[in-house]
């Protein structure tokens, strides 16, 4: 459809062509076109109306803020109410006003369409006991590594709050319709967080699909309304492992003895230093160090309040800022909380149910676990990668395992380590008991190799190093398939072991009882393998390729916190997972 303008302009030309020449086909010639174009200025004028019309109806306001309702037609009015704000929503992606937003929409919606729009939370102005119940989980949700904002917390009080206030409140239907709406999405929303975490899948995330479908939620939040029992419904979805309960009942003691408050985060180092400068300062201030704002040049009093700060939290008093520092300041309350709630969605992510008998290597603790019939069957030191070569987390199966073992360096570590070296003074390879290797499998003499020409684009070798007690995997090495080439093996660096830190490696993970899992690894095949054999073969440094046991899972993992005779125990973030986690998914969280 053209323009109106055009059908208007048409017209106007039509009727001044008919005054400068008015004869009989000049006027039966006007009329046709005038007609023509009037039609059309019509019609186009009607489209216009239509158009504008549809745009009103998408720009529709939310229904009123007050609808009083009379003793007899309660339910009826609220019902009315209920399906308003439901098409509102419908039709804006979820949002009630400006302000209210539901996430689980489409179960949300289920819960009144299918109910011809009932309220399911209350019943002639008064809450149900499932609503009380919900109400209370949602108001505790931090006992469960939640935050209470994911659910309308906020909201639902101050509905609470207004409703209980004044009789006028109590009887107005939209205060009774938004709360059912927000307790109906923050049930739902909710029993996807324990269920499945918040942390997006990933190749590592064992849980199956079902766990995150519609129908799943849908038939659980009838069996709980039907049987009005919202928290065994919502406490069923958990994990029941271990570790994730431990944590779990770790939470309320934490709370208990801490103080949540938001506080500045700094990141460090910067690359902007007065912009650090100011926000370190933000942070004193926060912090009770600082008074107000410095002027500039005032380094006394900024050095001044740094030694303050470091000295109550038993700090080195430099009056410098320092990583150290930087790592203090950011280690507040309410950051160890979104720690918290990082590793139990961690826990999510692995299994319903684990075999009876794996391995669990946990990265930031420095610990492997052999877990058999639910009891800690070994329990040992690991060294892991270093923050530049880390250890990846992933799932896999322990297959077999050789002792005596010869070790092939990794072209990464030959370009980024080795090569330089060599280039320097070949001596560097008979130190570390390196061999050069050909790619027909034949030993070459390194002063036979133009080091000068290798580089990471041509590197016609492989470098081998012996076997024996000086070799960089020890005497045994346990294999399990990976994309990353990394495996459990011994060490000849046992002294590291002592250290508190571990996160020392190129990547791979060194066991320090290596002996106690291959024991067990051949325990139930004592014809091949009596109790002496493995000592036997050690001793007399002989390689063995040893396979047939039956296969156990091995999970590495990255937990930072765990709960220890009921109180929580934090790890070094030693990869700085955590922080990037808390920055994607919790990064604006209010405290509640």
């Amino acid at each position: 459809m053209k323009p109106i303008r055009y059908f208007e302009h048409k017209l106007c030309r039509n009727l001044s062509q008919f005054k400068k020449s008015p004869n009989p086909s000049m006027i039966t010639m006007v009329l046709k076109t005038t007609a023509r174009s009037l039609f059309c200025l019509l019609a186009a004028t009607y489209l216009l109306f239509i158009s504008s019309g549809c745009n009103e109806e998408e720009k529709k306001a939310p229904p009123p803020e007050v609808v009083i309702v009379q003793p007899e037609n309660t339910e009826e009015k609220i019902t009315e109410t209920l399906q308003e704000f439901w098409n509102y929503a419908r039709q804006n992606e979820g949002r009630l006003n400006d302000t209210l937003q539901l996430y689980s929409v489409n179960l949300t919606g289920k819960v009144y369409e299918e109910n011809k729009f009932h309220p399911a939370w209350s019943s002639q102005l008064s809450w149900l006991p499932i609503a009380d119940s919900l109400y209370y989980i949602i108001q505790h949700a931090k006992e469960y590594g939640l935050f209470p904002s994911d659910y309308h917390f906020s909201n639902l009080r101050n509905i609470r709050i207004q409703i209980e206030g004044d009789s006028v409140s109590r009887r107005n239907a939209t205060l009774w319709s938004k709360a059912d709406l927000l307790f109906s999405d923050a049930y739902f929303t909710m029993a996807q967080h324990l269920k499945f975490g918040r942390l997006k899948r990933d190749s590592t995330t064992l849980r199956p699909d079902s766990a995150a479908s519609d129908d799943f939620y849908w038939q659980q939040f009838q069996q709980a309304v039907s049987g009005r029992t919202i928290i065994s419904s919502l406490n069923s979805l958990e994990p029941q492992y271990n570790g994730y309960q431990q944590l779990k009942l770790s939470i309320r003691s934490f709370l208990d003895s801490v103080t949540l408050k938001p506080y500045t985060y700094l990141n460090y180092p910067s690359k902007d230093s007065l912009a650090f400068v100011k926000l370190l300062q933000q942070r004193l201030r926060e912090g009770g160090f600082l008074t107000a704002e410095l002027p500039v040049g005032d380094t006394g009093t900024f050095r001044s309040a740094i030694t303050a700060y470091q000295q109550s939290k038993g700090l080195k008093p430099t009056g410098r800022y320092s990583e150290t520092l930087v790592r203090s300041l950011n280690n507040t309350d309410w950051e160890k909380f979104k720690r918290i709630a990082i590793n139990l969605d961690r826990y999510k992510q692995l299994p319903d149910t684990l075999p009876s008998t794996f391995v669990l290597v946990n990265l930031p603790s420095f610990t492997f676990l052999l877990i058999d019939a639910d009891t800690i069957a070994l329990k040992s030191k690991v060294i892991v990668g270093n923050p530049k070569t880390r250890t990846p987390v992933l799932n896999s199966e322990l297959v077999n395992f050789i002792t005596y073992p010869q070790w092939t360096v990794p072209f990464s570590i030959i370009f980024k380590e080795m090569l330089p070296q060599i280039q320097k003074d070949t001596l560097y390879l008979t130190k570390q008991n390196l061999m050069v290797v050909d790619k027909n499998d034949s030993v070459v003499s390194a002063s036979s190799v133009d080091w000068s020409k290798l580089n990471r684009k041509y590197f016609p070798y492989l470098l081998k190093q012996r076997q024996g007690d000086d070799n960089s995997l020890g005497v045994i090495k346990f294999n399990f398939r990976n994309k990353y080439d990394v495996y459990l093996h011994d060490t000849n660096a046992r002294w590291l072991f002592s250290k508190s830190s571990r996160a020392l490696s190129h990547g791979c993970v060194r066991l320090q009882q290596w002996e106690k899992l291959s024991r067990f690894l051949v325990r139930n095949d004592t014809l091949k393998f009596p109790s002496d054999t493995l000592k036997a073969w050690i001793t007399r440094q002989e390689k063995h390729l040893v396979t047939g046991f039956p296969k156990i899972p091995i999970y590495i993992r990255y937990v930072t916190c765990e709960g220890i005779d009921g109180k929580v125990k934090f790890y070094d973030d030693i990869y700085g997972d955590d922080r990037a986690l808390a920055e994607r998914y919790f990064a604006n969280k209010p405290v509640e």
